[in-house]
């Protein structure tokens, strides 16, 4: 081999580690399938990669043989920088000796993170114990955790253990989002739902508690039975507020309270005693969603201060207004960086076209629903059709022959559509569609459109 094609390669090499480091430091976690098909690397590539990460620079931990997970700092370690955060080391798999105590002493170093801590409890686990079979038992625990984890997983928290019947989960850890606290809120609702709908008898229900606070997450035990923990008394207080919670309830504390006011509908608990727990903490009980469907609404109703810097823009989107009064038909793209008023002028222009007495129809897409193309319209039809969280399919299914009966228009399709669209039970006494996918598809949104 040449010495420039060695040097080439060796350049290669690097610049994947770099691009490597830099993508598992943004993300938190990357399997390593996703690596080879990012990169393009071989196996051996990759293993020469991991191995940098995990043994070399100890910033990484493998999970599984599956996922490579950050566990290092915030400051990119390489060619760039000549200095290294202390880092937490990864565990390892090779039976420990005298010459490696000092590497597990290094692993006690933790990361402090801002967390929203959820419990998860299923109700009355003992006494189904106690009367079902094993087997019975077991099929009921493992199908209430797969109702939780794949709303967690929707949400982009983090299972962190199952305790037993137990759940515990967190939100901003590994990864950080905008908005951690009110996923954690929606996820909690959700997960009530869904545990519910599990085809048992009697019904399984859940217990909820979540709290907000400080953490140090690292590694806890020692040798091959280690977990990456988040410690302090945020955990502690989030396991007592469950406890707090009746049946099919979610029960928060002051803390999440504030960061989600208004965007929830709340009941007042009080300060109940929690056992552990000297500072005294008001409880309260989230019963659904609120009809604010962002922050910027919140806000909105508590009163906004004058806009200044933003009239040609204004005026550029009252002109497009105008225009489609005249039945010339607009679309508008407002863009920007974060911050620069975006939906402060929606809502100045909804606001003027509102005392113009038109109707405004409006959707919004939602982060959590990327894999659903027509959420929006979902969403706003359960507005609509004002569905309620507790009800069953046949009652909504009711609401919308209810609704749908108002309007002059022929029903032989359009109400098994939107059924199918909202995932309601085929109408009794309404043929069957009788159509290809794709044909369905157009046919509901030809009558949405309509």
């Amino acid at each position: 081999m040449t010495r420039e094609r060695l040097r080439a390669q060796n350049m290669a090499f690097d610049e994947v580690l770099d691009q490597v480091r830099e993508l598992l430091q943004q993300r938190g976690r990357v399997t390593y399938r996703s690596l080879k098909l990012r990169y393009q690397l071989d196996d051996e590539l990759l293993t020469g990669v991991v191995d940098e990460l995990i043994s070399a620079e100890c910033v990484a931990a493998d999970e599984d043989g599956k996922v490579l997970v950050w566990t290092g700092g915030t400051e990119v370690i390489g060619p760039q920088s000549s200095v290294v955060s202390p880092q937490p080391l990864a565990p390892s798999t090779q039976p420990s000796d005298g010459a490696r105590a000092p590497l597990h002493a290094a692993r006690a170093d933790g990361e402090r993170r801002q967390l929203t801590v959820m419990f998860i409890d299923l109700v009355g686990s003992t006494t189904l114990s106690q009367q079902l079979d094993p087997e019975d038992y077991h099929a009921r625990v493992v199908a209430y955790q797969a109702a939780c984890r794949h709303v967690v997983a929707r949400y982009e928290g983090h299972i962190a253990q199952y305790l037993g019947d137990g759940v515990l989960v967190y939100f901003g850890y590994p990864q950080a989002h905008e908005e951690d606290t009110v996923r954690a809120v929606r996820s909690g609702l959700e997960i009530v739902t869904a545990v519910r709908q599990l085809a048992y008898t009697p019904p399984l229900q859940v217990r909820i508690g979540i709290h907000t606070g400080p953490v140090v997450v690292g590694e806890i035990g020692a040798r091959e039975r280690t977990e990456r923990l988040a410690l302090g008394e945020t955990p502690n207080i989030a396991a007592r507020i469950q406890g707090m919670a009746r049946p099919d309830e979610v029960v928060i504390s002051a803390a999440t309270y504030h960061l989600v006011e208004g965007l929830f509908e709340y009941e007042d608990r009080g300060q109940p005693d929690l056992k552990g727990i000297a500072t005294l903490l008001t409880l309260y009980r989230t019963v659904k969603e609120g009809e604010a469907q962002s922050r910027f609404q919140v806000v909105a109703r508590k009163g906004l201060t004058p806009l200044v810097g933003r009239e040609h823009e204004y005026g550029l989107l009252r002109e497009r207004w105008d225009r489609a009064k005249r039945a010339d038909g607009q679309v508008v793209m407002l863009s920007g960086e974060p911050g620069i008023g975006k939906s402060r002028l929606v809502e100045m222009l909804k606001e003027y076209v509102g005392q113009e007495g038109a109707t405004r129809i409006e959707f919004r897409c939602s982060p959590y629903y990327q894999n659903s193309a027509l959420y929006p319209v979902i969403d706003h039809l359960h507005r609509v059709l004002q569905f309620e969280r507790d009800d069953t399919p046949a009652v909504k299914l009711a609401k919308l022959q209810r609704t749908l009966s108002r309007y002059r228009f022929p029903q032989r399709n359009t109400l098994p559509l939107l059924a199918t669209l909202l995932s309601l039970p085929h109408p009794a006494g309404v043929p069957p569609l009788q159509m290809s996918p794709q044909k369905q598809k157009e046919q509901t949104l030809e009558t949405l459109v309509t």
